[in-house]
């Protein structure tokens, strides 16, 4: 039989189904790493994963500049990461100086402007965001523009405190100034934006009892016999990662139904409404005692990064956290307490520390998100060669909610225009929108100038 030639956008379909597929030897050969820049045929992608609460910096910054860095305690997760990163100190949003609070910061982490004041819905960052900027030019290169994930659903009410409504904590972004872009939250439906959405406006979930890959089976067995064993592998390989991702979503959606089970409100409440009340992730049923939050976090990571190794997306959010999040953190260490709490340290040794670790264990996260997309080959490297992962915060000690000297890593080679391994500093105050408008160029999004940018943040790589 002759060697079948797939597109690069060729999926597999069944009922209600679409899988994107991971590059394969059958859609052609990628340029070589060696050849960076928009244009080359390489797809690039961007990932911002947004931690709250900001960060002790103290802990944070590395010892040492350019390639003879020491990682800190904190990013000290990140040492079998150490070649794909760069460090990035002394970045800021001037935008964000105004106001108390961590509002401003979460809304100019990716869009360099500053909100506008309102106690209700009607939302102002003052710009789009990049992320958004980006999806207007290669979203339709991909079946899905972009995709937005998260942990918390949005809060409501305001901010006494400061005087903005909660709502802004929510977001990072936006696609237009005024249009925050919902998250999703809840992991099985985001497994199924990304494998589950069929044509004719049929779409098989979760609740339909099968696997996405028994629905595309035939389809999977015949594409099988047409391409090489390279291929085979590589499928072999992608449909295990799939059906581990559904695996484990499937055990956490029957762990906490059981869980839910003992509470006596939601036993009132099936009593009242039925078995049809989803007891699977409705913040308002589901306390924060029966969330697994880490597992939570992994399996979002694990969609965004097999959602950006079959093409399906290259572009994507998730946030840690809303802004202000008071997520209690002692399933990690007993007595380690609320994230927020702990910001506020007041210079306390023991809530330092108990900060310093919550920051921590955020690191470890983004360390495992990198580690998937390095295991997904690509070409003659890997997604991660051709990604860029801004990890970071709107604000650096939350203590002080200081907008100066950001907690920025920037992972990954970009298709080859950013050499990491490197930590950066800069002069004090250097605008974060230089970051901004080097990565929208990156991405193949021609931009001049972004918020209050001066040029493209110099030292990153070279665009070719």
């Amino acid at each position: 039989m002759k060697p079948v030639q797939l597109s690069r956008r060729a999926a597999l379909k069944g009922l209600g189904v679409s899988m994107a597929l991971p590059w394969l030897e059958a859609m052609g050969t990628l340029p070589e790493k060696s050849l960076a820049g928009p244009g080359t045929g390489r797809p690039v992608r961007f990932a911002a994963l947004y931690m709250a609460n900001g960060a002790l910096m103290d802990s944070w910054t590395p010892k040492g500049l350019g390639k003879d860095f020491e990682l800190s305690p904190t990013l000290s997760p990140l040492g079998g990461y150490k070649d794909d990163i760069l460090v990035l100190s002394n970045l800021w949003n001037q935008a964000a100086k105004f106001g108390d609070g961590h509002y401003v910061k979460t809304g100019a982490w990716l869009t360099g402007t500053a909100i506008t004041r309102t106690t209700g819905s009607n939302l102002c960052a003052g710009n789009l965001s990049i992320d958004q900027a980006m999806a207007r030019k290669v979203g339709n290169l991909t079946p899905l523009p972009s995709l937005e994930l998260g942990i918390e659903p949005p809060s409501t009410g305001v901010d006494v405190n400061v005087g903005f409504t909660r709502l802004y904590g929510a977001h990072i972004a936006y696609s237009t100034p005024t249009t925050p872009v919902a998250k999703e939250i809840n992991p099985r439906l985001a497994f199924d934006r990304v494998f589950r959405s069929g044509a004719a406006g049929r779409t098989a979930r979760f609740g339909d009892d099968q696997s996405v890959l028994d629905l595309v089976a035939e389809e999977a067995r015949r594409l099988r016999k047409r391409v090489g064993e390279a291929d085979r592998k590589k499928l072999n390989e992608y449909f295990e990662s799939v059906r581990a991702v559904e695996r484990r979503i499937e055990f956490d959606r029957r762990r906490k139904r059981e869980e839910n089970l003992e509470d006596p409100l939601v036993r009132a409440e099936i009593d009242r409404l039925g078995n049809a009340v989803d007891l699977y992730h409705d913040p308002a049923r589901v306390s924060e005692r029966r969330d697994n939050h880490a597992e939570q976090v992994r399996l979002m990571l694990d969609i965004l990064a097999l959602a950006f190794w079959t093409d399906s997306t290259r572009v994507g959010t998730f946030m840690f956290g809303n802004s202000v999040s008071s997520r209690n953190f002692s399933f990690l260490e007993a007595g380690l307490g609320s994230h927020h709490e702990n910001s506020h340290h007041e210079n306390k040794a023991d809530k330092k520390a108990r900060y310093q670790r919550i920051n921590q264990w955020h690191v470890e996260q983004t360390a495992y998100f990198l580690g998937r997309l390095k295991s997904y080959t690509e070409g003659d490297g890997n997604v991660l060669d051709n990604s860029m992962v801004l990890f970071g915060a709107g604000m650096s000690d939350g203590n002080a909610h200081s907008p100066h000297n950001l907690p920025l890593v920037l992972a990954g080679g970009g298709g080859g225009t950013l050499r990491p391994g490197r930590h950066l500093s800069f002069e004090k105050d250097h605008p974060m929108a230089n970051l901004h408008l080097a990565l929208l160029n990156r991405m193949g999004v021609p931009t001049r100038s972004w918020a209050d940018s001066t040029g493209e943040l110099a030292g990153l790589g070279d665009l070719a």
